[in-house]
C-alpha cells in the first residue's frame, strides 16, 4: 500500500485491476500515470494490479518491470485471454475493502475515480459504473461507436429491463464481498462480462451508482466490433432465460431485488423479439446506406423500411408467438403493416426536421435520426404484435 511519508495511516483500501492483451506500446505509460495520480491525489489505499491475458508480445516482462519498479503495482498472468477471466481471478482473491478494473488506455478522466468509488466505501452503493451517456458526461468519438454503444444499452433496457444506463464502459467498481458473492453466478469470461454482472446485481436489487465521465476515444482500440455484438446478444438471451441466484451480503438476494412478475410468455419472447430487431436493424441501415446513392432520404429510409418491416413480421411470427403455418399470413403481415407506418412516420418525421435544420446533414446525422425514430418504433412494435395482430386469444377464435 502506498502512502506519502508522514501521512495518516489509509486504512481503507481499493484494488484497481487493468486487464491487458498485447498492450506493451502504452501499459508502462499508462500504469505510470496511474500510479502517479492515486499516490498524489487518492485518500485511500491502492494496489494496481496489472493482469495480463495470454499476451504474446512484451507485455509480460513491462507489466513484471512496473511491479519491481513500483510499491503498490502487481502482476498477474492468464494463459487464457478474456476479461471477464482476468477480472474473476483477481477480484476473487482481493483482499481490498473495493475492487475496481479501467482499460490500460485511461480514456476515461482519472478525476472521475473518487467519485466511482467513494459511494462504495461509505456503504451507500454495491457497485458504481462510469456512464458516458449521461448529459453529464463529456464524450469524444467516431458516430459509429457512439451508435453501437446507444443501441446496445437501448437493447438492454427494451429486452431485459436494465435500469443503469452503460453497460460497456471500462470504468468499474464493486464492494468486494458484494463481487465475491456474485461471480460464481457470473458465467461469461470475457466481454459480456461486465453486462451480466450488472445484470445479476439488478436482479438481487442491489444499489448501482453512476458517475458521469469525460471520456476520449482510443482510435487504436483492438476489440472485434462484430464478434463482441454477436457474443453479447448470445448473452443476453442467456441471461434473459437463466434463473441464476447468488447469495448476497445483507440478504439482499429475494428481497427488494424480486422483480414484478412479466405477463405470460413475455420473458421468453422479449429477447429473441430483441435480437430479431438488431438483426433487422443492422439490414435496415445497410439497405438505407446504399439506396442513399441512388434516392434522397426520404424515398430510400421508405423502401428499406418496408423491406425489413416485412421480414420482421415474419420472423416474428415464426420465432417469437411460435405461429407456423400459411394460415393467416397475409393478415399478420397487413396488420403488422400499421407498425411500419408508425415507424415511417416517426422516421420520416425525424429526417424531416433534420433536413429543415441542416440543409445538408452528414450521413452520420441521417443515420442517428433514424435510428432514434426506428428504437422509439420498435417498443411500439412488440406492444402491437403482441397484444393484437398475435394475441392468442385472436388465434383461438
Amino acid at each position: 500500500m502506498n502512502q506519502p511519508t508522514g501521512a495518516p495511516p489509509r486504512t481503507r483500501v481499493v484494488e484497481i485491476v487493468v486487464p491487458v492483451h498485447n498492450e506493451q506500446r502504452v501499459l508502462a505509460t499508462s500504469v505510470r500515470r496511474l500510479h502517479d495520480y492515486l499516490t498524489r491525489t487518492f485518500p485511500y489505499g491502492f494496489r494496481i494490479t496489472v493482469a495480463d491475458n495470454a499476451s504474446t508480445d512484451g507485455t509480460w516482462e513491462i507489466a513484471t518491470a512496473l511491479a519491481r519498479e513500483l510499491p503498490s503495482v502487481h502482476a498477474v498472468h492468464l494463459a487464457r485471454k478474456g476479461r471477464g477471466r482476468a477480472l474473476r481471478q483477481v477480484w476473487r482473491e482481493s483482499a481490498a475493502d473495493v475492487v475496481s478494473y479501467m482499460d490500460v488506455d485511461l480514456s476515461t478522466d482519472l478525476d472521475a475515480f473518487l467519485p466511482l468509488v467513494a459511494p462504495l466505501l461509505s456503504g451507500h452503493s454495491d457497485l458504481a459504473i462510469g456512464t458516458r451517456l449521461s448529459s453529464a458526461a463529456n464524450v469524444v468519438r467516431g458516430p459509429k461507436r457512439e451508435l453501437i454503444s446507444r443501441a446496445y444499452n437501448l437493447l438492454l433496457v427494451i429486452a431485459l429491463g436494465a435500469r443503469f444506463s452503460d453497460a460497456q464502459c471500462g470504468f468499474k467498481a464493486v464492494r468486494t464481498e458484494v463481487a465475491q458473492a456474485l461471480l460464481p453466478a457470473v458465467e461469461d469470461e470475457e466481454w459480456f462480462f461486465d453486462t451480466e454482472l450488472l445484470l445479476l446485481a439488478e436482479r438481487h436489487g442491489l444499489r448501482i451508482h453512476e458517475v458521469p465521465v469525460d471520456w476520449v476515444d482510443d482510435p487504436d482500440s483492438r476489440v472485434d466490433i462484430v464478434r463482441t455484438a454477436l457474443d453479447d446478444l448470445r448473452g443476453m438471451l442467456r441471461v434473459a432465460t437463466s434463473g441464476a441466484r447468488a447469495v448476497v451480503p445483507g440478504g439482499r438476494a429475494g428481497g427488494r431485488g424480486r422483480q414484478a412478475e412479466l405477463p405470460p410468455g413475455m420473458a421468453r419472447q422479449l429477447p429473441i423479439f430483441a435480437i430479431i430487431g438488431v438483426c433487422c436493424t443492422l439490414a435496415y441501415l445497410g439497405l438505407f446506406l446504399l439506396l442513399r446513392l441512388v434516392m434522397p432520404a426520404l424515398a430510400a429510409n421508405a423502401v428499406a423500411l418496408l423491406a425489413t418491416a416485412i421480414a420482421n413480421t415474419a420472423a416474428n411470427r415464426r420465432f417469437t408467438f411460435g405461429v407456423t403455418g400459411r394460415a393467416g399470413a397475409v393478415r399478420h403481415q397487413l396488420e403488422g403493416g400499421l407498425a411500419f407506418l408508425i415507424g415511417l412516420g416517426l422516421s420520416t418525421g425525424g429526417l424531416a426536421v433534420l433536413h429543415l435544420a441542416v440543409p445538408s446533414p452528414p450521413t452520420g446525422a441521417e443515420l442517428a435520426a433514424v435510428v432514434a425514430a426506428n428504437a422509439l418504433a420498435t417498443l411500439v412494435r412488440f406492444l402491437l404484435l403482441r397484444a393484437w395482430v398475435f394475441n392468442p386469444s385472436r388465434r383461438t377464435r
